[in-house]
């Protein structure tokens, strides 16, 4: 029944996915919107059944289709290893997906890239920045390859394991009142005003496990969804903030923030993840060895 399905047929329906439109997936594909249409409609007869469900014109996958996803993009990437199989030079080729959270990819990942391709002269990576929660949803979409986030996830579809570590810290505006204490205890922050990254962040995931469960009564002032913009809004006086030391570097060297120590173990753990059925071809399974062994030697992650 569906011994006749093709890797064309197969590649139009993870693109289709990918870009959640059959006229997108023409262009990427170069192929014509009618082609790409009778490809998917042959694939859906083969099998003998729909694979997304029409919903007023739009394309949204349905259950069949999330069941063929997995097998399919293996599909494909096997039949790009079986196109380098007998590459003398064995060099790593293909299009590595990277997805960080924003700590992860503004502050590191872009260093880590940079050495991946010294050591391995492969110029074709993508990175996707966003929160931890919108990288993890791509991962379960197929949409990328490998996710380096800050928080830990416990979605089942996905495996998570340590690569580094880096430590969090409370800034505030240089005349905050609270610069004045010699040392600070939790019941100073009581009554605080705070100023957060939106659901689903690992700076605000971090803050409500450790920090908020230590004050009684706090004040989320302000909701934002960019670090930068977290920065200014404390360093304006908005209220106190909670992020990674590496993205406090540069503001606290220029005086707009400082930062407060307070009596807590601030360090967090940096996690990379992948779909358990996601397979990895050489150029993946390179980068997920390499993350680790990249990230124990580079000076930018040594906590003090």
């Amino acid at each position: 029944m569906a011994s006749h399905i093709s890797l064309k047929q197969l590649r139009v329906f993870t693109t289709i996915i990918q870009h959640k439109s059959l006229t997108v997936a023409a262009e990427v594909l170069c192929l014509s919107k009618a082609a790409v249409s009778v490809a998917l409609s042959e694939l859906e007869k083969q099998l003998g059944h729909a694979l997304f469900d029409r919903v007023n014109n739009r394309l949204v996958l349905n259950q069949e289709g999330q069941k063929l996803l997995p097998l399919a993009d293996e599909l494909l990437q096997r039949a790009k290893d079986i196109d380098r199989l007998f590459d003398e030079q064995q060099v790593l080729t293909g299009k590595l997906r990277i997805g960080a959270s924003d700590t992860v990819g503004n502050q590191v990942a872009p260093y880590l890239i940079s050495a991946f391709r010294q050591l391995h002269p492969h110029p074709s990576q993508s990175l996707f920045i966003s929160n931890s929660a919108q990288v993890c949803q791509k991962l379960v979409d197929y949409e990328l390859d490998i996710g380096l986030i800050e928080g830990k996830t416990l979605h089942p579809e996905l495996i998570s394991t340590q690569f580094s570590q880096d430590e969090m810290c409370i800034i505030c505006a240089p005349d905050h009142p609270l610069t004045q204490r010699e040392r600070l205890v939790m019941s100073d922050f009581e009554h605080s005003d705070w100023v957060l990254r939106e659901a689903g962040s690992g700076s605000r995931e971090f803050f409500l496990r450790v920090i908020a469960p230590r004050i009684e009564h706090w004040i989320e002032a302000f909701e934002l969804n960019t670090t930068e913009a977290l920065i200014n809004s404390v360093s304006s006086g908005l209220g106190l903030g909670c992020l990674s030391r590496l993205a406090a570097k540069t503001p606290l060297l220029d005086g707009r923030v400082v930062m407060l120590n307070v009596p807590l173990d601030m360090r967090r753990r940096y996690w990379m993840l992948v779909h358990k059925e996601k397979y990895q071809n050489p150029l993946l399974r390179q980068f997920i060895e390499f993350c680790p062994q990249w990230a124990s030697q580079s000076p930018l992650l040594q906590l003090d």
